[in-house]
């Protein structure tokens, strides 16, 4: 079976990183992006320009709820991974994701929520190398989707 991605961003606050995010969902071949919580949705003019067009052609969709989105793609074989920095935590280039993933990013400062990281079966996380402990939530979006789908 061929590997399908899901993108769900929860609660992001920039624009351009939205648009970054639809961008990298055509350059890995994600099946959809799922905008949830108070992330914004085009038509808008900072998430064209970064976008380039792509929110023209990704499949995409808004919902208020994420765990009420969690639960129906679990019930339709989904693997739900959150990509936050937890005790818990697997290192991303260790990890071997399922078949059929939906990852969960979210707030740039305060991460994914405890009560969505609750709902996922995994959680994972990008190893640092350098003084920082973590990267743009779209930089690392694009590092975790590229994992999810090698």
């Amino acid at each position: 079976m061929e590997k399908q991605v899901i993108l769900l961003a929860h609660n992001i606050r920039s624009l351009w990183n939205v648009g970054s995010f639809f961008r990298t969902c055509d350059a890995f071949g994600v099946s959809k992006l799922i905008l949830t919580g108070y992330t914004a949705t085009p038509p808008r003019r900072e998430i064209s320009k970064t976008a380039i067009g792509a929110e023209e052609w990704i499949p995409w969709e808004h919902h208020k709820d994420p765990l009420e989105v969690i639960t129906d793609l679990k019930q339709e074989g989904w693997g739900i991974v959150g990509l936050e920095i937890t005790k818990d935590a697997q290192k991303i280039n260790e990890y071997n994701p399922p078949d059929k993933v939906c990852l969960i990013v979210g707030h740039e400062v305060k991460g994914v929520p405890k009560e969505v990281l609750d709902k996922c079966d995994d959680v994972v996380y990008i190893p640092m190398q350098g003084k920082k402990e973590s990267l743009n939530v779209s930089v690392a979006t694009g590092i975790a989707l590229s994992r999810m789908l090698n």
